[in-house]
């Protein structure tokens, strides 16, 4: 059965277009289109669809007010379609705040180089989201942290995600509880992710102390335009600093170096210490940032003395640097897949036997500071 799409946009030109796109895709279905957001929210009640696309400046009711109100009435996964502008960054990074799942740039040619690419992805997108169901916000135990001294300016929302068809994995969901300290002694710490991340990523770092006692490299799927606004709201809401990441960058604990979108991270050891290489790398890359680059880096300049997580996201970048930091002593751990937004990267690390451990989001910080932090 056909995944039932609600496409939302003030332009009738781009209505059709993304439906005419989504329609190709015998997977997916567009039920109906909104020229507003009042409309979507409207629709979304009463015509139930799995996937929302979602423009963000609109007539009446803008996307990021529609997105809350979908997400309190009938939460449902959205996609929203964003300008690759500072502008844009900041509205989409509010709108995965306010409940949306995932985002893309609106104009295709920022999607992929080739047309067939970008028509892809977009639909490839629509049916990971669709794959997923959603319940009304619940209450949720938060894990205990310090409040933090900076000024908050958002709230996570607690809407809950799970699998229409749970996967075997090859590890089972640790609990904080259940997981003891292994005692190693950790150098670097490494998080990937993609799909989910943003969330998920300002989730777990929100808990850090400001004394965390180790550098931290966070490699998320994004363009260009959206890694600086994205490093500055993180290092808004966070005890620790967090920046993007600049060729040359000396590491330094309690800070948490963002990669650049459109570019390749990497780590070298520079006498006890480390120094991030940011290039273009090549053009043929499908990742840029990519996870199994910056990974595969750090096995080489930190050998074991790696903690790395692989977090929410769309297929397996990741897995190969996993494998390499696996196989020189390093610790792995997956996210869990009720707790994913998409199921793909962690799968492909917990599936292959890489990850030690797969970890609820809601976990992830405490089991990292048990695990890295030594008291």
């Amino acid at each position: 059965m056909a995944i039932k799409v609600l496409v939302v946009d003030d332009s009738s030109f781009f209505r059709r277009r993304v439906s005419e796109i989504v329609n190709q895709d015998p997977e997916l279905e567009v039920i109906a289109t909104a020229s507003n957001g009042a409309e979507a929210v409207k629709m979304a009640a009463e015509l139930n669809p799995q996937v929302i696309t979602m423009d963000i400046e609109m007539p009446v009711m803008d996307g990021i007010t529609a997105v809350r109100e979908i997400m309190a009435k009938c939460p449902t996964p959205i996609l929203m379609f964003s300008s690759l502008t500072h502008d844009g960054a900041k509205a989409t990074l509010d709108a995965l705040d306010a409940g949306a799942l995932d985002f893309l740039p609106k104009r295709f040619e920022d999607i992929a180089t080739n047309k067939d690419d970008a028509i892809l992805l977009l639909q490839q997108r629509v049916k990971a989201l669709g794959r997923r169901r959603m319940f009304r916000p619940i209450a949720r135990p938060v894990v205990a942290s310090t409040p933090s001294m900076r000024p908050t300016s958002s709230v996570l929302g607690t809407t809950s995600i799970a699998s229409h068809t749970p996967a075997t994995a090859s590890v089972r969901t640790s609990t904080a509880a259940s997981i003891r300290a292994s005692g190693k002694q950790y150098k670097l710490l490494l998080i990937g992710t993609s799909t989910g991340g943003p969330v998920a990523l300002q989730k777990i770092l929100t808990q850090f102390p400001a004394n965390y006692p180790h550098p931290i490299l966070l490699i998320q799927h994004m363009p260009a335009a959206f890694t600086p606004a994205f490093a500055s709201r993180l290092n808004g809401l966070c005890k620790i600093e967090v920046k993007e990441a600049a060729n040359g960058d000396l590491l330094k604990p309690g800070c948490a170096y963002l990669a650049p979108g459109g570019m390749q991270m990497m780590v070298e050891r520079t006498g006890g210490s480390g120094r991030l290489k940011v290039i273009a790398g090549s053009a043929d890359m499908n990742y840029k940032p990519c996870v199994d680059i910056t990974f595969a880096s750090a096995s080489k300049a930190f050998s074991g003395d790696v903690l790395a997580v692989v977090l929410t996201g769309m297929g397996a970048d990741g897995r190969e640097g996993a494998r390499m930091l696996k196989a020189v002593g390093a610790t792995i751990w997956a996210q869990d897949e009720a707790s994913c937004v998409v199921y793909g990267m962690p799968q492909a690390v917990a599936s292959a036997g890489i990850a030690t451990q797969s970890i609820a989001l809601d976990n992830m910080a405490e089991c990292i500071l048990k695990e890295s932090v030594r008291v």
